[in-house]
């Protein structure tokens, strides 16, 4: 498999640093792609829509002078874009996108054409989360560049299949770009998700735990302190569809993590928590099962340096087995 030319040369590492909702900015972004990885944030966490626009053009110059000061090259960028009809800033969205010519476009919940071809348009290129092989084939015919299989254990919006199960289908009718999200925060979890056949690790809740991350100390401490993937629970409730939180967040916000309704998918919501005063992903805190590997918040570069050590090691650990 082939990765974009977008990408060819420009990554340390593997590895993109999934969007996360509120705590993705543009501090986080700069530091994922100077430390030689994609960073990306959603097009939401612009508020109100003007910024945008603004966010964008700061990552772009920030990019530029770091590789004019360095001469190394800096990482792509990428824009998340929710694809759902309560998402009333997608065609705003795509399109100053479309006019600042932002390398990468990561959709969710539907893959519609409208935004490959928007993308297609200047060069950029469009990778799509999916859940199963359904999803898959769908965002293959819509022309996506990549697939995002966002597998059981993978932080806030999540499926339930095993990647084990998920790739290798996948690798049966498509040969282009994957990049694998569940449960990845360490270096050998990124040469594992290449042994499964991914070009990519997709990770989000790592980044949480950094200094750039735009997180409330609570949450980072809630991360360090949380024991393992039995702290994280799987609830459609909070945005309609379902997802992973820390058990924490929910049973501060007066919830019983163990007995929570379930809520209406024709419903979705991904400001507020449903009907309660809580919102997601405010109050109640998206992170995958790998939060027992989480132990401090170091800056993205530490974090990536160790990240790259752990790799390399496993790697060298393998080739002598």
């Amino acid at each position: 498999m082939s990765l974009p030319t977008v990408l060819q040369g420009r990554l340390r590492l593997p590895v993109i640093g999934s969007p996360l909702f509120i705590v993705s900015g543009p501090e986080l972004v700069i530091a994922q792609c100077k430390a030689g990885i994609v960073g990306s944030f959603p097009a939401l966490n612009a508020r109100p829509a003007e910024e945008l626009g603004k966010w964008i053009v700061r990552i772009k110059t920030e990019l530029a002078e770091f590789e004019q000061a360095t001469g190394r090259k800096a990482a792509p960028f990428a824009v998340n874009q929710i694809c759902h009809g309560s998402n009333d800033r997608l065609a705003h969205d795509v399109a100053v996108c479309t006019e600042h010519q932002v390398p990468i476009i990561i959709t969710s919940l539907r893959a519609p054409k409208e935004v490959v071809e928007a993308a297609h348009s200047y060069g950029g290129v469009v990778f799509h989360d999916i859940i199963n092989i359904r999803h898959a084939k769908k965002a293959v015919d819509e022309g996506v560049d990549g697939l995002i299989p966002v597998c059981t254990g993978a932080g806030g919006h999540a499926g339930t299949l095993s990647p084990f199960a998920l790739v290798p289908e996948i690798r049966k009718f498509w040969q282009g770009p994957i990049a694998l999200s569940g449960s990845i925060a360490n270096g050998r979890s990124i040469l594992a998700a290449e042994a499964l056949g991914a070009d990519l690790a997709y990770m989000g809740t790592r980044f949480i735990a950094t200094r750039e991350a735009n997180a409330d100390a609570a949450y980072k401490n809630a991360l360090i302190e949380a024991a393992g993937g039995g702290d994280i629970v799987y609830t459609n409730l909070f945005t309609g569809v379902h997802g992973n939180y820390l058990r924490s967040s929910i049973a501060a916000a007066g919830l019983d993590p163990d007995n929570l309704p379930q809520s209406d998918k024709s419903k979705m919501n991904f400001g507020s928590g449903g009907n309660m005063k809580q919102k997601a992903w405010r109050d109640i805190w998206g992170a995958g099962q790998g939060v027992g590997q989480i132990h401090d918040a170091p800056t993205v570069e530490e974090l990536v340096s160790r990240l790259e050590a752990e790799y390399r090691a496993a790697r060298a650990a393998l080739c002598e087995a």
